[in-house]
């Protein structure tokens, strides 16, 4: 790749990996197979990431001569810890669908020929939750997974506040008290 390519994939590409973080809608990643590169950096800035049981994960960037950057370090670091991503990242090596569910990469590990169903399964079971809480939810975890625990529990004590003036709340309780289906807002 030569420096103007470089240049323009950074310039282009990498702002629109961050509209998965920044997007109010919870995002859900199905792997299926191999997650490399900037693979395994794109499913780790969805919200949920789901695998099949033959997927692998990885960061091979330094077999290229480059290091992982589009959040590749930073990322898998918070997910499964340092060792285990140092391990990774100056090596190339990858990790199976099975290791990445046990160091908390991956949420869930199904059968191939499951996996788009239960994928599936799981975004009509948050669409079926308010959008406004469902938001209110995500904007609390990825803002104070930035934050030390005591400005996190401060910023969530925030929107746990501002929850309480939605009409959700009020039909939330009433829905538990009368012991009737959950509601959706639509």
């Amino acid at each position: 790749m030569n420096k103007k390519t470089y240049h323009v994939v950074v310039a282009t590409e990498f702002p629109n990996f961050e509209a998965f973080q920044k997007s109010r809608k919870p995002i859900i990643a199905a792997v299926n197979g191999y997650a490399l590169g900037g693979g395994c950096e794109l499913a780790m800035m969805c919200d949920i990431i789901y695998a099949g049981e033959k997927a692998q994960f990885g960061q091979p960037e330094i077999l290229l001569g480059t290091i992982p950057g589009a959040g590749g370090t930073q990322r898998l670091a918070r997910a499964i810890g340092k060792s285990k991503v140092m391990e990774l990242v100056l090596t190339g090596n990858r990790i199976s669908a099975q290791e990445a569910e046990i160091a908390g990469l991956v949420s869930k590990v199904f059968p191939p020929d499951q996996l788009i169903d239960e994928t599936i399964k799981m975004a009509e079971k948050i669409a079926g939750l308010s959008k406004t809480i469902v938001a209110m939810c995500k904007e609390c975890v990825n803002t104070g997974y930035d934050m030390t625990l005591t400005e996190a529990t401060h910023f969530e004590k925030r929107i746990f506040q501002a929850s309480f003036s939605t009409h959700e709340i009020n039909e939330g309780m009433t829905a538990f008290v009368e012991k009737r289906p959950k509601f959706n807002d639509g």
